[in-house]
């Protein structure tokens, strides 16, 4: 009885595990394109596939893995496992993958389409239906995202605007988020890429039909190499990825330098409204200097000038005058202030006489004038 006890939660725990299992909705491809869909639990999969439970556990990023004769593939919402002879899809039924796997999969494995690679094992054809779908994905984000960045950019960057639009500046940054993440994207898809390019025994698993099928070895040791068929493979689409790559980094310069270009219209903005309100300020003054004449005459105090009609007239017009004058005496210092200094004129016989010696001290003498008079110049404001 006390064996019974002990063995008894053991077969509780087991059944209850594999009742708990996952079901993959498993999509199957072979080399004619016929295709069957089955549903099976994890545990028995990957038995049957000769794999681990770790092979088939889900993935966001993209890898390709070997392991007992297999290619494991993870990309976003696709795990493939494909052999010499077929081609699983685990969880197929996603809405990103529907159109693809119905209607251009089992064409591009039977060898129609446009892949360039008929004559060769199977599992190239499914590597590089899977890469080119990949790389589809991909460039259809960057061909989404580069009119609706170029559009807000050209909306953007407009002299006239005295402001921005807070919405364009909303949409730019959430378009700028996306390409953000479709770099992550192809920097992760060339990574991968990269790695299997690096190492020779890589490329070489890769090639499952090379160690199964006697014919397909003859072949790739007599004459076609298929290792070298693979790195071939997958240079393309690396260099594929690298060109996306560099459209997204120019894309993303030129948000840098739009950017840039919005800051300096906006300082000019401002520096003009900040110069308005000195001339402004400036007026204020002036008038406030004359007017203490009208407040002088302003006071209760007796004279024998606020007899004389004329007075009031020629009173208010010393005023204007004497405040417009002292505007723009006030004017011509700020402008004169605020104007860069001209460089010293270089006489003409100096440069033609002189020898290579003397034109550089004079040269230096000129930049040491240049450079005290700017020094007085920021002094002075």
């Amino acid at each position: 009885s006390g064996k019974f006890y002990q063995h008894a939660p053991t077969e509780a725990s087991q059944a209850t595990l594999a009742s708990v299992s996952p079901v993959f909705a498993v999509m199957k491809l072979d080399k004619e394109g016929n295709t069957t869909y089955f549903e099976k639990k994890k545990t028995e999969l990957y038995q049957e596939l000769g794999l681990q439970a770790r092979d088939l556990r889900f993935q966001h990023l993209m890898s390709i893995a070997t392991r007992n004769n297999r290619i494991i593939m993870r990309m976003e919402f696709l795990k493939a496992v494909i052999t010499p002879e077929f081609l699983l899809i685990l969880d197929y039924r996603n809405l990103n993958l529907e159109h693809w796997l119905f209607n251009e999969l089992a064409s591009q494995l039977a060898g129609e389409g446009q892949l360039v690679t008929y004559s060769l094992p199977f599992e190239f054809r499914a590597i590089e239906a899977i890469l080119q779908y990949r790389i589809s994905k991909l460039q259809g984000r960057l061909n989404t995202l580069q009119p609706q960045i170029l559009e807000t950019l050209e909306a953007l960057v407009d002299p006239k605007l005295l402001s921005v639009d807070r919405s364009k500046l909303h949409i730019l940054l959430q378009n700028g988020k996306s390409l953000s993440e479709l770099e992550t994207d192809l920097k992760v898809f060339k990574e991968t890429i990269l790695e299997i390019l690096d190492e020779e025994e890589l490329i070489e698993e890769l090639c499952l039909s090379k160690w199964t099928d006697p014919q397909v070895f003859e072949e790739s040791t007599s004459g076609i190499d298929h290792a070298e068929e693979m790195e071939l493979l997958l240079e393309n689409y690396y260099r594929q990825a690298e060109d996306l790559a560099n459209e997204a980094r120019e894309l993303r310069v030129l948000i840098d330098d739009s950017e840039s270009i919005i800051f300096i219209n906006l300082d000019s903005h401002r520096n003009v409204m900040m110069r308005l309100n000195l001339q402004l300020t400036m007026g204020t003054f002036s008038l406030s200097l004359f007017g203490l004449i009208g407040v002088a005459f302003g006071m209760n105090l007796e004279s024998s000038l606020e007899e004389d009609p004329r007075i009031f007239w020629l009173v208010t017009g010393i005023m204007f005058l004497g405040s417009g004058l002292i505007w723009r005496r006030l004017l011509s210092f700020l402008g004169r202030h605020l104007e860069p200094p001209l460089p010293p004129h270089v006489p003409a016989v100096l440069k033609k006489s002189q020898p290579a010696a003397a034109r550089v001290e004079i040269k230096n003498n000129l930049k040491a004038e240049t450079f005290g008079l700017s020094r007085s110049t920021l002094t002075n404001q």
